[in-house]
């Protein structure tokens, strides 16, 4: 079951967010997801 956050950025983050949406044609929530994705696999990478 998904289940939803809320995530505040500062402006630069929040560019780079919709720079990468625009880049990859998918939205922001999608790139959010994703990046947290991948910072929860490096940090489990990390403790093994």
């Amino acid at each position: 079951m998904a289940r939803r956050f809320t995530i505040v950025c500062d402006d630069d983050q929040a560019r780079s967010v919709e720079t990468l949406a625009r880049r990859y044609g998918i939205t922001e929530a999608e790139v959010l997801s994703q990046l947290v994705e991948l910072g929860l696999n490096a940090r489990d990478e990390q403790t093994v």
